[in-house]
């Protein structure tokens, strides 16, 4: 179906592909009607982040769902309540076998690395240290130290790195011995 401007008259085209002659549509029999769009976009916030009143100029920060034409705007919390995904905190740990000194590892990945800080014994059950405020180094036993961070793609990285780093610094003492 569509319009047509024939000879200064306007005519409604439907054409059904069947059989039957064509039907024309004099343009006093078509009705006027126009639409209107508007434009603007209006998100809601809602569950948590409708608790707290906003004032003009304030910005929220959530996680924006689409859904029936509508936009609203969750707390990344409620993710739970529009599907069936969740999110987690993994924290990882890993023991590599070491019998370096532990004085001599802090040392070389202090070269490295810009933030190599000491944590205090209490908090740490023995001799530690956290890299980039990120990823914490314990020392276990004479033959093993341990490293803990929680997963996310930076503290990922950065295990990386330290693994590589303490597994070259072996490859350095295996050679000299």
């Amino acid at each position: 179906m569509f319009m047509a401007d024939i000879a200064g008259v306007r005519v409604l085209y439907t054409g059904d592909y069947s059989h039957e002659e064509d039907c024309h549509l004099c343009a006093a029999e078509i009705p006027q009607f126009s639409l209107y769009f508007n434009s603007e976009k209006m998100a809601k916030t809602i569950r948590r982040l409708a608790e707290k009143t906003l004032e003009v100029g304030e910005s929220v920060s959530g996680l924006l769902v689409k859904k029936a034409f509508t936009c609203q705007i969750t707390a990344l919390d409620d993710l739970h309540v529009f599907s069936q995904l969740s999110t987690e905190n993994i924290s990882q740990r890993i023991t590599i076998a070491y019998n370096g000194a532990f004085g001599v590892l802090k040392h070389r990945l202090k070269q490295i690395f810009e933030s190599v800080e000491s944590l205090p014994d209490e908090e740490s059950e023995g001799p530690a240290f956290r890299v980039h405020e990120r990823l914490t180094v314990k020392y276990e036993s004479e033959k093993h130290i341990s490293l803990h961070w929680r997963s996310d793609p930076i503290s990922d990285m950065v295990s990386d790195s330290v693994i590589i780093s303490i597994l070259l610094i072996l490859i350095l003492i295996t050679s000299y011995c």
